[in-house]
């Protein structure tokens, strides 16, 4: 099949840039395609600093090698404020910065601005990395944080404001709650006092913001499935999927209450309560995606797949905080589930559906992909499982599983983003429309 306006195939759009396709000579400049889309420079930026802050880590853990100077609270305190706020702030602003223009059909953000707000995230980095030399730099790190996260909120608030309907301000609102953290954890430091509950009501924030774009995401990839396999329902019409508001803002609620009890300190028993709502209110939450076996697609069961390890997550952390002797093991084994689990799941994921599809390209159906996010999986559960049994051994395997997982994606995806559209349009135009999978059903084609 033969676009009549360019002379792409479908091929094409199956075989994504390579390296050999890549420019780089002038990357810092406007026209340079890393500039085309605003999520090319942060998703590229995800990829890389992920794979590398794992890296680090389990060096020090394995070989004792040191890590930057860092707020206090030492290494785990660097380890965690990075993986949030360093790759989820640059994986957030990515998936935010293409969906305002897309949901509220506005022109795409010019290079300029998100140059500038790049910089923002960059100068984040590194007054946090050198935070732990002067006090007065924690706090500095904060506010470099937050000005970054408040400066993409005020680039989306117009699109998402002006929209009918302004369905989508919630984006605003969760960026908005990740600013205070960012400000409290560089408050906190700065005061010499332990921030790491800063960073779990961080977390909080973050799994909050992924229920917000994943209910946007799941309602277009399964409605996809359904369409796919032809399912209908019992008189015969057409199965639609829809991410239902009371179970999604019930989730959102109870893990915001969970993140507000870690920051004003409540009881371990009331926490761990509500780390039990926060699981009950997930698994109520994926009872809309149970539509059969459209279900069993590759990008639905993948999201699915996040959400279940959320509910996992926030019910180990409930029990160990309600039960440690029965369970055997501390919060943070949950924990993991949340972070190395669930969160860079859908990290992964996202960055596969926007990263292809707003490169004009049909998504990977090579299997790197599968792999790579089991590979996300299995890390996740062997680093819980390390606290059970042979913690360094297990804890060091999980942090290069993790590591694999995403340097696969760096390898396969740093290329769509540096190099020039296959489909020779410029932007973050979706795949042609001639090539899309219901275009591609409706003339007999394999999508």
């Amino acid at each position: 099949m033969t676009s009549p306006h360019t002379q792409v195939t479908l091929d094409m759009l199956y075989s994504a840039p390579r390296w050999r396709d890549v420019r780089w000579r002038g990357l810092t400049d406007a026209a340079h395609p890393v500039w085309q889309c605003a999520f090319r420079p942060f998703f590229a930026l995800a990829v890389l600093a992920a794979p590398g802050l794992m890296l680090l880590w389990v060096a020090f853990l394995a070989l004792g090698l040191p890590l930057p100077a860092s707020a206090p609270g030492g290494p785990y305190v660097w380890h965690a404020h990075e993986l949030l706020f360093g790759v989820g702030g640059a994986a957030a602003a990515g998936f935010a910065l293409t969906a305002a223009p897309e949901f509220t059909d506005t022109p795409e953000f010019a290079p300029r601005p998100v140059q500038r707000l790049v910089l923002l995230w960059l100068a984040a980095r590194l007054a946090f990395w050198c935070s732990g030399l002067w006090a007065p730099l924690a706090l500095l790190s904060g506010a470099a944080q937050a000005a970054f996260l408040l400066a993409l909120a005020g680039m989306i608030w117009p699109r998402f404001w002006g929209d009918a309907g302004r369905r989508h301000l919630s984006f605003v609102w969760a960026l908005a709650l990740l600013a205070f953290c960012a400000a409290g954890f560089g408050v906190q430091a700065a005061r010499g006092a332990y921030p790491m509950p800063w960073l779990h009501a961080t977390l909080a924030a973050f799994l909050v913001l992924i229920i917000v774009a994943a209910s946007r995401i799941s309602m277009v990839m399964v409605n996809a499935a359904l369409e796919d396999i032809d399912a209908r329902d019992d008189e015969g019409e057409p199965l639609h999927y829809l991410a239902r508001p009371p179970r999604r803002n019930l989730a959102m609620l109870c893990i915001g209450l969970y993140g507000a009890a870690q920051v004003l300190e409540w009881p371990p028993s009331v926490s761990g309560w509500l780390a039990l709502a926060a699981s009950a209110a997930v698994l109520n939450l994926m009872g809309d995606w149970h539509v059969g076996r459209a279900l069993l697609r590759r990008w639905p069961l993948l999201l699915y797949a996040s959400y279940a390890l959320m509910a996992a997550g926030f019910a180990l952390i409930g029990l160990a905080q309600l039960a440690p002797g029965w369970l055997g093991a501390p919060p943070a084994a949950g924990l993991h589930l949340l972070t190395a689990g669930s969160y860079s799941l859908i990290i992964f994921v996202v960055m596969v559906i926007a990263g292809y599809t707003h490169s004009g390209l049909k998504k990977d159906r090579r299997p790197w992909v599968l792999w790579a996010a089991g590979g996300i999986m299995l890390a996740a559960a062997l680093r819980a499982l390390a606290y059970w049994h042979a913690p360094l051994l297990l804890h060091s395997l999980s942090g290069l599983l993790w590591t694999a997982s995403f340097g696969a994606q760096a390898w396969h995806m740093l290329p769509v983003w540096l190099a020039e559209r296959v489909d020779e349009r410029h932007g973050g135009h979706g795949v042609l429309p001639e090539f899309t999978d219901s275009a591609l059903r409706h003339a007999g084609l394999e999508p």
